[in-house]
């Protein structure tokens, strides 16, 4: 069940869609634009003449409003909108059809038999007389141009052609091999008993043969084996016979056949058999008698003797051991380890004498020094003989599409701190976009993102100065996503601006919307005074009616939000047009204000005092590389203290581990070197010596000396938006916001007084003044009497100021 209770606020919660305008009837055009219109009909009509009398007044009035009044592009589009329609030209025949028109010309014309026949010209009902041609009369194919149309013949049958040289000697090889096949299976029954016994006498005589070599007393009979003669039939053979060889059901190959015993036959002395045998050797090649000469067979010893050259060769009747001595790598790891060992004796000595020197040098400590040499100077007597001029920094908040960019673009191209020609390259963007009238808000949204979305992202910073004061702009977003980006803008602010925008409807929507909730969320950060701009005062032609409706409204919204009357300031405007932004508005358009122009309203804003005294604070806000010199460089306003160049600061909360200080080395002011900086000036520092990884948005700059603690716990006074109780919470600071829950509701207070009313309660509700204790996850830079934003589910809770920190 949601912790979200209904309100007693007179004000809906209805959710707005801020890229799309409110459309509320039909705009109507103010006299400027209706006499506009009228010239811009008269010329257009000029332009067309008489050959256009068909386009009527209301199309040359949308022509005209769609392209701003362009006379040129409005009467051309009118032209090709309304230009007479032309008689088609006839189609030329491709060439590819022209040739075959012309080759059908020359041929003879063939009849088609679907068009024999008559076809009518609604097919009738399928009938048993039906032709071909009524049937497929609407298909296609059937209406073909004739010289487009293909004629099928018949292909004609060639008779195979043989090989090259005639197949007469071929077919007649194949045939005599058809005719041996057939006589060899007509005579296989008969000689399968002869053929079976030739085999088994040759596999007989060849066992024979075997055993006798086998043998080292038998005679040599390899000349009857290759003879072939007939030998007397043995125990052997006759046994073959009476056995012949089986053969397997599944296999054509005969099977092994049983060991069989062979008598040796009588040794014989063998001195002889040397000179008995035969020499079937053959002569060496002439590679051979190349390579190992010419030696008579009679010296060989059993090979050839290699007869070339060689320095490793041995003679064989040498009975040396080649593996005798050391081999030739064990010779070079031998020379390896000797020179190692060489080596390594070389260093020891070398450490040896260097003993004393490394034992000394362990002992001495050196105090590590600012890398940037600091000037020592007394920063507040400097800001102090300085005479600078006062300088003040304000947010502009708001609704979504009220005109906050484009009012502070008109205000700097006023004050000529935009030159035209940026301004007139602007339009010409946005004209190409078609958002002309985007281009004095692109002044302050410079990135693409928020160009083509048509709505401010990111905090957009500028300065410029007044005869008085130098004004630092931090340009918030007005949309509800980016809520967290203008609490950042607003907690460096020393006042704000509050846009309305003073159109029919559209200040009672932004009043639902983020008008209220910026204003709340600015009061709680800590912002005394506020400028109410009532924008866009042309669309309500300057009524003073809607001026003072407004100016109710606001203000009572304003005083039960906790702002001073007298802190209020109420300045009618125009920012597309520039009447009464940098100078006052004349008598003419509004006789009825004699109040100041917002320039005038701005200047007349006092600044709080600064705490230049105190321990130096800076809150991140960027974080970027400034050039090839900085590691890293930070910007951000610097709540209170002072800093010079050559400080020696840290960054908190610190990552588990980092000990190390950082070194100021260089400062930018206003986008001008400077050699210090104090609190209320919004200064870039160029650090050294420090990690960018160690930097978040939202860490704290302090002094080594007097740096902030990080917490985990605090107790808050806090103003509630809306039901809170024990619940999960974002804590917002600045840039940085932490998840957290409220644990406790310790007593709700009286709003005049601060006493007690109630301890322990188990909601509070809107509106009203509450102790509470919250629990972050992670431990933060916080101290007492700073001022943080309670959010949930995109919803400002309540606004809380530390009492207690732990």
């Amino acid at each position: 069940m949601s912790h979200r209770r209904i309100k007693n606020i007179d004000f809906d919660d209805d959710d707005i869609d801020d890229y799309e305008e409110d459309d509320y009837g039909e705009e109507e055009l103010s006299p400027e634009d209706q006499e506009q219109m009228r010239l811009g009909k008269t010329k257009v009509r000029e332009a067309l003449g008489s050959d256009f009398t068909n386009i009527g007044d209301k199309q040359i009035e949308d022509a005209l409003w769609n392209y701003y009044y362009d006379i040129e592009k409005s009467v051309t589009h009118l032209k090709n909108a309304h230009k007479p329609a032309q008689a088609k030209k006839a189609k030329q025949p491709s060439r590819f059809d022209q040739a075959a028109n012309t080759a059908a010309q020359s041929q003879p014309k063939q009849v088609n038999v679907f068009n024999a026949y008559p076809l009518p010209a609604m097919l009738p009902p399928l009938q048993s007389d039906s032709t071909p041609a009524n049937f497929f009369q609407d298909t296609p194919w059937l209406n073909v141009p004739i010289h487009r149309r293909g004629t099928l013949t018949p292909a004609r049958t060639l008779p195979r052609m043989g090989l090259l040289g005639g197949s007469s000697k071929i077919a007649a090889l194949a045939a005599a091999r058809r005719r041996k096949q057939e006589e060899a299976r007509s005579n296989s029954a008969a000689s399968s008993a002869e053929d079976a016994q030739r085999q088994t006498g040759r596999a007989v005589s060849l066992l024979d043969s075997l055993s006798t070599k086998v043998s080292s007393g038998g005679q040599d009979n390899r000349s009857q084996i290759s003879t072939g003669t007939p030998q007397e039939p043995t125990a052997l053979e006759s046994n073959a016979k009476a056995r012949p060889y089986p053969r397997r059901k599944r296999s054509p190959s005969p099977v092994k056949p049983e060991p069989v015993t062979v008598t040796e036959p009588p040794k014989v002395e063998t001195k002889k058999r040397k000179a008995d045998l035969p020499d079937i050797r053959a002569e060496p090649s002439t590679f051979a008698k190349t390579m190992f000469g010419s030696t008579p067979r009679g010296q060989l010893r059993g090979g050839y003797e290699f007869s070339l050259p060689c320095k490793y060769m041995m003679p064989q009747d040498v009975k040396t051991d080649p593996f005798a001595g050391p081999s030739p790598d064990d010779e070079v790891l031998n020379k390896q380890a000797k020179a190692f060992k060489k080596a390594g004796n070389a260093a020891k000595q070398k450490d040896k004498e260097a003993g004393a020197v490394t034992q000394g040098v362990a002992n001495l400590t050196v105090d590590e020094a600012p890398r940037v040499k600091s000037k020592n100077l007394n920063v507040l007597e400097e800001y102090a003989k300085s005479n600078l001029k006062p300088s003040a920094n304000f947010v502009v908040i708001g609704h979504v599409d009220h005109g906050k960019s484009t009012l502070m673009g008109r205000l700097l191209y006023d004050l000529k701190v935009v030159d035209e020609r940026s301004i007139e390259k602007l339009r010409k963007e946005a004209q190409n976009m078609g958002k002309s009238s985007f281009a004095l808000a692109w002044v302050m949204d410079a990135t693409s993102e928020e160009r083509s979305r048509g709505v401010t992202v990111d905090i957009a910073t500028n300065t410029f100065e007044t005869e008085k004061t130098r004004f630092t702009i931090l340009d918030a977003p007005g949309h509800q996503d980016f809520v967290p980006n203008m609490i950042a803008g607003a907690s460096q602010a020393d006042f704000a601006v509050l846009v309305i925008d003073a159109s029919a409807n559209s200040f009672e929507s932004g009043l639902r919307g983020q008008t209220k909730e910026h204003a709340l969320l600015a009061r709680s950060i800590g912002v005394q005074q506020l400028i109410i701009a009532v924008n866009k005062m042309d669309a309500a032609s300057w009524s003073k009616e809607r001026f003072d409706e407004i100016s109710q409204q606001m203000a009572a919204f304003l005083t039960s939000a906790g702002f001073q009357p007298q802190n209020v300031t109420f300045v009618p405007c125009a920012g597309l047009t520039g009447q009464n932004v940098a100078h006052p508005v004349s008598k003419d358009v509004a006789p009825w204000y004699n109040g100041p122009s917002l320039v005038q309203a701005l200047e007349t804003s006092e600044v709080s005092k600064r705490a230049v005294s105190g321990p130096l604070r800076m809150s991140i806000s960027d974080i970027f590389r400034g050039d090839i010199t900085s590691a890293v460089s930070v910007a951000g306003r610097i709540d209170s203290g002072s800093l010079q160049v050559g400080d020696a600061v840290v960054t908190l909360p610190r990552p588990a581990g980092e000990t190390g200080t950082a070194f100021i080395k260089g400062i930018m002011v206003d986008d001008e070197p400077a050699d210090w900086a104090v609190a209320g000036q919004i200064p870039t520092l160029h650090l050294t010596n420090i990690d960018p990884d160690q930097l978040r948005l939202g860490d704290v700059v302090c002094h080594p000396a007097n740096a902030i603690k990080s917490i985990t716990t605090f107790t808050a006074k806090i103003l509630a938006f809306e039901h809170v109780m024990p619940m999960f919470v974002e804590v917002h600071k600045g840039r940085w916001n932490m998840e957290g829950r409220i644990t406790k509701l310790l007593a709700t207070l009286d709003k005049n007084s601060g006493e007690v009313t109630k301890k322990k309660p188990r909601v509070i509700q809107p509106g009203t003044v509450a102790k509470v204790e919250v629990q972050l996850d992670r431990a933060v830079p916080l101290e007492t009497a700073q001022r943080v934003v309670l959010r949930n589910e995109g919803l400002t809770v309540a606004a809380a100021l530390l009492e207690e920190v732990r």
